[in-house]
């Protein structure tokens, strides 16, 4: 296991547990004292975490794993259901780009398509999509948010309430049967319910390791989706939702 993942997965564990010991740690990950210490030590670092006596506690908010740890995680599995999404978007079409390493897999693969304009509130997106000459890019503004790399708060919003949108495509922290497509943070989510609220269709993007899994904010429910985007297929109880409320479902 490289680095980058067990470092994610230690934050993940914090984000749900807050706290945790050597030890705890060393047996969620199959991983040795030593190598849970210098990746203990590197992410206090980093900032991410306090050590405290007998083990560590997180310091970033409940679920919000920072985005350069998030981005080396299920690459391949985030690749593909990029590419599966572009295969949604047509000449002409009005996109939203969420925040999120997911969602930012889906511009690599609209390189052969024409007159496409990218809405997005998502740093990574903008510095992305301003690589593909066929790509009209429309920023939305707002504060910066270093947790999401996004842009949020009221400016942000009130730019969403002129935009026409044919088609936003959406990440999410966790999705379940109750809870719907759920994020960490209010102000994330703020944005994510705009845009719901605005699109003509609305596309979720979530690799299968957070199927089944809730974040504290609710921005919209599997009903509410045009299509369900994920790596492979999810379990059953998901595949009958998506059948009964007529949500398309798109994995490989």
């Amino acid at each position: 296991m490289l680095a980058e993942e067990r470092f994610a997965m230690i934050l993940d564990l914090l984000a749900q547990k807050r706290s945790a010991t050597v030890l705890e740690l060393c047996d969620a990950l199959d991983a040795s004292e030593s190598t849970i210490r210098r990746d203990l030590n590197e992410l206090e670092q980093r900032g991410h975490i306090t050590k405290v006596y007998g083990g560590v506690t997180a310091t970033v908010p409940s679920g919000a794993v920072p985005t350069p740890i998030r981005s080396g995680l299920n690459q391949i599995d985030k690749s593909l259901i990029g590419r599966l999404a572009a295969e949604e978007v047509a000449d002409g079409d009005t996109i939203f780009i969420d925040s999120g390493t997911t969602t930012l897999c889906l511009l690599r693969f609209l390189v052969a398509k024409k007159r496409i304009t990218i809405i997005t509130h998502s740093l990574g997106a903008l510095s992305e999509a301003s690589k593909y000459d066929n790509l009209n890019i429309i920023s939305l503004g707002g504060i910066y948010s270093p947790t999401t790399d996004s842009f949020v708060g009221l400016s942000a919003i009130e730019a969403l309430s002129s935009m026409r949108i044919n088609k936003a495509f959406m990440g999410a922290t966790g999705v379940s049967l109750t809870a719907g497509m759920t994020n960490t943070t209010f102000l994330e989510a703020e944005i994510k319910r705009a845009v719901v609220h605005r699109a003509d269709n609305i596309y979720g993007m979530v690799d299968s390791s957070k199927i089944g899994k809730e974040a504290i904010v609710t921005f919209c429910h599997l009903k509410d989706l045009t299509a369900f985007i994920t790596d492979c297929e999810p379990p059953k109880e998901y595949v009958d939702l998506c059948n009964a409320e007529n949500v398309k479902l798109r994995y490989e």
